[in-house]
């Protein structure tokens, strides 16, 4: 049996290599389907065949996924360009006989008003219009999203938002992982929606980090105007920073909450606790 794994040096990618392992998938059964190489040595000494391959170059993919069983399409980051690359994906799984595809999508992408949404929900058609059985992966927001920038967040005391008192059902990269790799490993088919086991408000989260490092740290929440404009004078591009202040902003309507135990049934497992997560980060 064949596992391969789109974006394998990736954040989340070799998390999924690393818990298919775990889990008990030889190494050699396992295909890191990376752009790059030399990012993924440390994979070919442990055994993982490494073969490489481009979204924007669809000739490559069909010949990386030769005697695939089983993939995982981790969605790309270059966002509005999303669908014609994961079109390519698709096409060339078909055409290699992938008898089961999963993909890391958007919690409710079917009905999300997120600005993300489109994309995902066009590929999720895509895939279900393919024919290859499926899994599709609604991941939730990522805890990381929120503690990769704590030293910064420390030393101005504050975070920034327009979230309100909106909820946010968060889990690590490494528990989406873990989740990814249970369904390759079973070949479940079927729509999951992962959320974390306690959604936290942002609030919530400058609490936390106040308490973790000992330092005052507030929530100061903005509109999405003043948020998106923060969020450029900190150096983000103009439609980046929109994309994530209207994400914030939609967290008041529960956007990135979800009741869902999916996330748990499949990990077998409480989500990582928010204050776990934060202390992981500050430990470095």
């Amino acid at each position: 049996m064949s596992i391969a794994v789109t974006g394998a040096t990736g954040q989340l990618g070799r998390l999924v290599v690393e818990a298919l392992i775990t889990r008990g998938t030889a190494p050699s059964e396992i295909v890191a389907v990376v752009r790059d190489s030399a990012k993924a040595e440390a994979l070919s000494a442990r055994g993982v065949q490494v073969r490489v391959a481009d979204y924007d170059a669809p000739e490559t993919l069909t010949t990386a996924f030769a005697g695939v069983d089983k993939l995982l399409l981790i969605s790309g980051n270059a966002v509005g360009q999303r669908v014609p690359q994961h079109t390519a994906v698709i096409n060339a799984a078909k055409a290699a006989g992938v008898g089961f595809l999963a993909y890391t999508s958007l919690l409710r992408a079917d009905t999300s008003t997120l600005g993300l949404g489109p994309e995902h929900k066009a590929t999720e058609e895509l895939i279900a219009a393919s024919g290859i059985p499926y899994a599709l992966l609604r991941n939730g927001w990522y805890i990381e999203n929120y503690t990769g920038n704590l030293a910064g967040d420390i030393e101005h005391g504050a975070i920034y938002g327009a979230s309100g008192e909106g909820r946010i059902a968060a889990a690590t990269r490494g528990d989406y992982a873990e989740a990814a790799a249970a369904v390759l490993i079973s070949g479940e088919t079927g729509v999951f929606e992962l959320g974390g086991t306690t959604p936290f408000t942002k609030g919530e989260l400058a609490a936390a980090i106040a308490q973790q490092s000992g330092k005052p740290v507030e929530y100061r929440n903005l509109s999405v105007a003043d948020f998106q404009a923060a969020l450029v004078g900190a150096g983000l591009p103009e439609a980046f920073a929109g994309l994530l202040a209207d994400t914030d902003g939609k967290v008041v309507d529960g956007e990135l909450d979800t009741d869902s135990t999916d996330l748990q049934r499949l990990i077998g497992r409480p989500s990582t606790p928010l204050d776990d997560a934060i202390a992981t980060e500050l430990k470095g």
